[in-house]
């Protein structure tokens, strides 16, 4: 080897082909990391490939060749250059874009999502829509609903990421359905649709399904998203793993826990003439200690205090339902009610 250094120092040694298989044995076995999560995400084992390409000029080193055919159980096909794989795929797809495929020609090329594509629920949560490695183009669509008592808008905020937590993940566009129907929480139904075209293109929609009101935004995940971003973004969400799915876990029951409060709140402003004194008294307590444990990071003592404000709720929610079904019945006679 000979080298002339920044510094215009010569080097000028000799290496021999053991001295650099051992000093490269390491990175060798850093590139089959990425290959075997390929596999996992495709659901695929090493026997089930037909062969295996190898791309860029450093895969000709004969201990990658090896790497490789001891993993898959085969030789890679060295029948193409891997210095120009690259660009013949890229024409072949532009060709394909382009609508120049002949009728006869059976090929298919599919480009694929590198981030997953989601929104963002109650608690900081992602929601994923569109799981990374989904072929394009490609579109889902998953329904919603409100939180609050007659709450009429829902701010949709579109993310990117494999992290649980909103916070940890990429902000791509934010945008508002507004005109929602007043209703009791949970039940509005908001249907979101997210779509990627062929040009790597996200339309988000979101439309409620009773009154059919629509909002829309389209924008390009892939802008100012570089390969060591994404690298970097998917290194990171393997390194939190375990603790973005106790956060996650955390903030579900957090979520659980003012929904039940909201709930209870809302039925003893309405019916709060039911409870006898005590009742009311206990059911203030086990509200009060839903709501100190949301502040904090217990979820297993939340979960139990929520069950025992659901179990201190029983019999005032079994009377509500009777006041509900006297008042329904008032009036009428036994004729005039629907026969099965």
């Amino acid at each position: 080897l000979v080298a002339t250094l920044s510094t215009g120092e010569r080097i000028d040694l000799t290496l021999t082909a053991a001295t650099f298989t051992a000093i490269t044995e390491t990175l060798v076995g850093k590139t089959l990391g990425p290959v075997k999560k390929a596999l996992r995400d495709a659901k695929l084992t090493p026997v089930e490939i037909d062969g295996v390409v190898m791309v860029g000029g450093a895969t000709r080193m004969p201990q990658i060749q090896k790497a490789v055919a001891t993993f898959f159980g085969a030789p890679p096909l060295n029948n193409l250059d891997p210095d120009q794989v690259v660009a013949l795929g890229a024409a072949i797809q532009a060709n394909v874009l382009a609508g120049n495929r002949a009728s006869e020609e059976d090929w298919l090329l599919l480009d694929v999502i590198p981030l997953s594509l989601g929104l963002e629920t109650m608690g900081g949560l992602t929601e994923k829509i569109i799981p990374r490695n989904a072929t394009i183009p490609i579109a889902r669509a998953q329904e919603f609903t409100t939180f609050k008592d007659g709450q009429t808008a829902m701010a949709i905020h579109v993310v990117q990421g494999e992290r649980e937590k909103v916070a940890d993940c990429r902000s791509l566009a934010r945008f508002e359905l507004r005109g929602i129907p007043p209703m009791v929480a949970g039940a509005a139904r908001i249907r979101v649709t997210f779509q990627v075209d062929a040009d790597g293109l996200l339309a988000v929609s979101a439309r409620e399904q009773t009154t059919g009101v629509e909002a829309a935004i389209t924008v390009k995940p892939s802008y100012g998203l570089a390969d060591t971003d994404i690298a970097r973004m998917l290194q990171e969400s393997q390194a939190h793993a375990v603790d973005d799915m106790e956060a996650r876990a955390l903030a579900e029951a957090q979520v659980d826990g003012e929904r039940m409060v909201a709930a209870t709140m809302s039925a003893l402003d309405a019916d709060g003439d039911l409870l006898a004194p005590g009742e009311r008294v206990e059911i203030d307590a086990a509200m009060a200690t839903v709501r100190r444990l949301i502040a904090g990071e217990d979820r297993h003592a939340l979960h139990a205090a929520v069950s025992a404000l659901n179990h201190a709720t029983e019999e005032f929610a079994a009377r509500r339902m009777d006041r509900s079904v006297s008042s329904a019945l008032a009036g009428r006679s036994v004729d005039s009610l629907p026969q099965d």
